[in-house]
């Protein structure tokens, strides 16, 4: 696929999600850049934002399977992951998929599962695999888990661990909209939901083949290297306690790619890398506790890193 038909396909997306979520057009950028690196999002913000409606307004642009999963306290890891039942008539068992067995999986509020069941994401979202009673399935393709979290609530909720954090290859707050945007939602949503009438606007197959042509741009030997650096530069900061993983630099290069195709280049530019940097690097920073007291954040380190370390010169296209 050309860089021409991956423009016109991601502006189609990104106007229909658009008509669901008014005036965002930076976080819905950050919801196709993930999709097209191949990762899976997070989607953190206080409620009445419009979390979940990006995730399903996403889902249902693209016509493929899609399943959505209610994280609650007494979820159960075999909930997502599917099950063994024995068949009487067979004498054998039979395994029954469970909903993270499809294209694009939405959880809403996966912080009120238990760490037991938010466990049973991590073999999917890494290796696109379940194993269950010692078989594995393989899952198709594309897959994207988007998952929500409200980072306020603190009641009945089980925080991240570091482990699922840094699968997720980017993590997006939508924050409160303007008074324009907000207006305009008023007059067009205040008596209809949206969602009702969006459809599909492209298929698994086509956003397969977008995914395959954001691996195929160039990334000079430069700008590989700075990306490196500046994984590296966040395990090396005081207020720091843990750094982004060598996961971190591999999400951040293909996040780049994906920006690169967006903007319709051929090839990575150190931009590209500072656009990515924040949303794939800041959630899985840990701080210090002299930086929370100090009420530095994750997003700060991240910035003041992308103005400390040097950028290449002269890292353009393909020579």
């Amino acid at each position: 696929m050309s860089l021409d038909e991956l423009h016109d396909t991601a502006r189609r997306i990104a106007a229909n999600v658009e008509r669901v979520l008014v005036g965002k057009p930076d976080v819905i950028r950050i919801a196709l850049v993930t999709l097209l690196a191949e990762g899976h999002l997070l989607v953190e913000d206080v409620p009445g934002v419009g979390k979940t409606s990006l995730a399903k307004a996403l889902a249902r642009s693209i016509d493929c399977t899609v399943s959505r999963v209610q994280f609650t306290p007494d979820l159960l890891p075999s909930d997502v992951t599917g099950v063994s039942i024995y068949n009487r008539q067979t004498g054998e068992f039979e395994f029954r998929p469970g909903p993270v067995f499809a294209n694009i999986v939405v959880g809403d509020e996966i912080n009120r599962a238990s760490p037991k069941t938010q466990s049973a994401l991590l073999e999917c979202m890494e290796e696109h695999q379940v194993t269950v009673d010692t078989s594995t399935y393989r899952l198709g393709a594309p897959f994207m888990v988007i998952a929500t979290q409200n980072p306020i609530e603190m009641e009945g909720t089980y925080a991240l661990p570091e482990a699922q954090r840094d699968r997720f290859t980017a993590r997006v707050s939508i924050g409160y909209p303007d008074q324009q945007a907000e207006l305009a939602m008023v007059d067009e949503h205040a008596g209809h939901n949206p969602l009702a009438d969006l459809t599909a606007v492209s298929d698994g197959a086509t956003v397969q083949r977008l995914v395959e042509t954001v691996r195929a741009v160039h990334m000079a030997p430069e700008v590989r290297r700075y990306a490196v650096d500046l994984v590296s530069a966040t395990r090396q900061v005081p207020e720091i306690r843990l750094g982004a993983s060598p996961r971190a630099t591999l999400h951040l290069v293909r996040a780049a790619r994906a920006q690169a195709a967006l903007s319709g280049r051929e090839y990575v530019v150190p931009d590209d890398l500072h656009t990515v940097a924040v949303p794939v690097l800041a959630h899985r920073l840990v701080l210090t506790t002299e930086a929370h007291a100090a009420r530095r954040s994750a997003t700060d380190v991240v910035r003041a890193v992308l103005h400390r370390v040097p950028v290449p010169q002269g890292s353009a296209g393909p020579r």
